[in-house]
């Protein structure tokens, strides 16, 4: 088959490779009918994660046919048309239990469970496509897949609904809903998100529908701010023309907003200071938009960080978090748990998550479709590739 791979810094090929073959009594082998391309996928481009091996194949936001079905498989059958969440959840676990699904126990047997066991931390579960910290299983950038615990993700999608308005129930809308949910706003809160790339926008779709009464949104780039306020209706703020916490503190009569959502992570731009440090190994993260989430956010509000971090950053204003009373809710998202009503949702016309794609591309073509997503090229909010 033809697969997206690995092969160092910003070099991804797509090359032939071997077909997947079930290994499990529950697993399904997955024919691709559409993939994409994450914002998290990039931080993989770039190197910045570890253990992500030459020849890996890239991708977790993926929908398809099932092909073949293992004889324990119960909940899809040959021929169902799904979509797969990028969490692999066992869905038995203490943490499956109690609907942590990014948090399960049992899946994640890769170089991550390993590296965690030294601290004495339970590993994540693992996650299609990124990095054998994650457990080292192939991802979706690809013509089929091999998707373990097929009881317990993938989602039979209704045949009026179109591959496009679906397909990012596996990642980007879930996951904007998640960090929307966790921020615990509603009818007139208001909110400041940072970042307007898929998820960010995927939040403000999302907060829109629960009735936020303003969302503020921090980019550097004029088309990605255009398009929220077009799409949206949120208050740009442009990071180019100075400290955007204050500007939102100015905006708020000096109070701040109810919340605020991080949906940049820890490759953001930050201070000479940080980009020494993150020369020298000496941190892994920047922490600049924390910073600013913290600023921006009023007392007893809440810090809502969907945006992948990695490892420990400096200047992080406990203190300043502490004495505002600050909630901070973080981490991977629990994809199964949200997808029955953001389908429901979907099916309404209370959202249309296909609106933000902007560049439609074969997946033979996935290398450039990386390159121009990166360099932010024709105005690239999200790339879809199809076989």
């Amino acid at each position: 088959m033809k697969a997206l791979t690995y092969h160092g810094k910003k070099d991804v090929r797509v090359e032939t490779v071997p077909d997947p073959e079930l290994q499990d009594a529950d697993d399904i082998l997955l024919r691709v009918t559409a993939t994409a391309i994450c914002g998290s996928d990039l931080h993989l481009f770039h190197g910045k994660i570890p253990e992500t091996r030459h020849g890996d194949i890239f991708g977790h936001e993926f929908m398809g046919i099932v092909e073949e079905a293992g004889p324990s498989v119960t909940n899809v059958k040959v021929g169902d048309r799904v979509v797969i969440p990028f969490v692999i959840a066992c869905g038995q676990c203490f943490f499956c239990e109690h609907e942590l699904f990014a948090a399960c126990e049992t899946t994640n047997k890769g170089q991550g469970a390993s590296l965690r066991k030294r601290t004495e931390m339970t590993p994540p579960a693992a996650l299609f496509g990124y990095s054998h910290l994650y457990g080292g299983v192939p991802g979706g950038q690809a013509e089929l897949v091999r998707v373990p615990k097929a009881n317990v993700g993938p989602l039979v999608i209704p045949g009026s609904l179109a591959d496009e308005r679906v397909l990012f129930l596996s990642d980007i809308l879930p996951t904007g809903y998640q960090a929307v949910v966790n921020a615990r706003v509603g009818p007139g809160s208001t909110l400041a998100i940072f970042g307007a790339g898929a998820v960010g926008l995927m939040a403000a779709a999302c907060a829109r529908m629960l009735g936020v009464e303003e969302i503020y949104m921090v980019d550097a780039e004029d088309y990605r701010l255009d398009f929220a306020v077009a799409t949206y209706g949120v208050i740009p703020i442009d990071l180019n023309q100075g400290d955007p916490s204050e500007r939102i503190l100015e905006k708020t009569a000096g109070r701040g907003v109810s919340a605020s959502i991080d949906a940049v992570g820890f490759e953001a731009k930050g201070s000479t200071t940080e980009t020494v440090l993150s020369t020298l190994k000496l941190e892994t993260s920047s922490g600049v938009v924390l910073r600013h989430c913290i600023t921006a956010t009023r007392r007893g509000g809440v810090v809502s960080v969907p945006g992948v971090y990695a490892g420990f950053i400096h200047g992080f204003l406990i203190g300043d978090a502490f004495d505002k009373g600050l909630a901070f809710a973080t981490g991977q998202t629990h994809v199964q748990k949200f997808l029955p009503e953001l389908l429901n949702f979907i099916e309404e016309g209370r959202l249309q998550p296909d609106v933000i794609i902007s560049h439609r591309m074969k997946l033979a073509e996935a290398a450039d479709g990386y390159r121009i997503f990166d360099e932010k090229q024709d105005q690239c909010r999200k790339v879809v590739l199809t076989p």
